[in-house]
C-alpha cells in the first residue's frame, strides 16, 4: 500500500512539473539542443561517454524526463527507448523528439517494474532516477533487462556531505522541490550496487562547484568542476563530500 502511495505521489509531482514546462516547447527553446544539455552538469558528458560504443546498441533512457539524454543517445547511433513514471514527461519528450526528427518511443512505467524482456537492453542511462526507487528492486530490474555484457550508467545526488545535507534541508535554492520519499544516495545504496555488479567504476562530482546551486554566476564553474574532478581522482576519499556520484556497471557475459 505504501508503495502505491509513493508511486501516486511521485507521478502527480512530476506530471505537475511537466505541465509547467510543456509551455516551453517551441522553436526558441529547441535552439538550446546538445551543448546546453551536455554542459548543464559536469557528469553528463563523461557519463554518456562511458556508454560508448552506442552505435547499433539498444539503449534505455530510464527516467527520461525532458528527453534530452535520449536525444544524445540517438545522435550517437543508439536505438533508443525512453521511459518515465510521468505521463506528462513522456509526452514532453515525445514532442521534443518529433520536433528534432526522431521517432523515439516513450512509454510510461515504474522503474521497478519495466515492461521489457529479459536481456533486451544493451545500454541504460539514468540521471537522478535511482534515488526515487527502492535500491534492491532497481538492481533486480536492471540486472534482468540488461543483456550479457551490457552496461548502465547512473548519476545520483549524494547524501554523504553534511554541509550539502544541511543546505538541502534548510537553504533556499532553485529547483529544490522534492517528493517526500526521495532521498540522496548513501553508502548503503552504493554498496548494494557494487556488490551486485563486481565490474563497476565510480566517479564523484562537485566539491567546490556545488556552490553554483546558490548563485555566483560570475564564477568560472567549468574550470572549478575540472579542479574538483582532479581532486576526487587524486584523493578518492573526498568522494564522500561530493554533491553527485556516478556509477558505471557492466553485466557479466554468459
Amino acid at each position: 500500500m505504501d508503495r502505491i502511495r509513493r508511486l501516486d505521489e511521485e507521478r502527480e509531482f512530476h506530471d505537475a512539473q511537466a505541465r509547467e514546462r510543456l509551455q516551453q516547447i517551441d522553436e526558441a527553446s529547441e535552439a538550446h539542443t546538445s551543448k546546453t544539455y551536455l554542459d548543464h552538469a559536469p557528469w553528463i558528458r563523461p557519463g554518456l561517454d562511458l556508454l560508448e560504443p552506442l552505435s547499433g546498441k539498444t539503449a534505455l533512457d530510464l527516467g527520461s524526463g525532458h528527453g534530452w539524454a535520449a536525444v544524445e543517445l540517438a545522435r550517437r547511433g543508439a536505438k533508443v527507448l525512453g521511459t518515465d513514471l510521468s505521463w506528462g514527461y513522456c509526452n514532453e519528450a515525445r514532442l521534443r523528439h518529433i520536433r528534432l526528427g526522431f521517432d523515439t518511443p516513450f512509454f510510461q512505467a515504474d522503474g521497478e517494474n519495466l515492461p521489457l524482456s529479459d536481456g533486451s537492453i544493451d545500454r541504460i542511462w539514468g540521471n537522478a532516477i535511482l534515488h526515487h526507487l527502492d535500491t534492491q528492486s532497481a538492481i533486480c530490474e536492471v540486472t534482468r533487462i540488461l543483456a550479457p555484457g551490457g552496461m548502465a550508467v547512473f548519476c545520483e545526488p549524494w547524501g554523504g556531505n553534511p554541509l550539502i545535507a544541511f543546505a538541502r534541508k534548510w537553504l533556499p535554492y532553485p529547483g529544490k522541490e522534492r517528493t517526500r520519499d526521495e532521498a540522496p544516495w548513501t553508502n548503503k545504496d552504493l554498496g548494494l550496487w557494487r556488490e551486485a555488479f563486481p565490474e563497476h567504476q565510480i566517479e564523484s562530482f562537485e566539491l567546490f562547484s556545488a556552490l553554483r546551486r546558490f548563485g555566483g554566476t560570475g564564477a568560472n564553474w567549468p574550470l572549478i568542476s575540472i579542479v574538483d574532478r582532479f581532486l576526487f581522482r587524486v584523493v578518492p576519499a573526498l568522494g564522500k563530500f561530493a554533491r553527485y556520484r556516478m556509477i558505471c556497471v557492466r553485466k557479466k557475459q554468459g
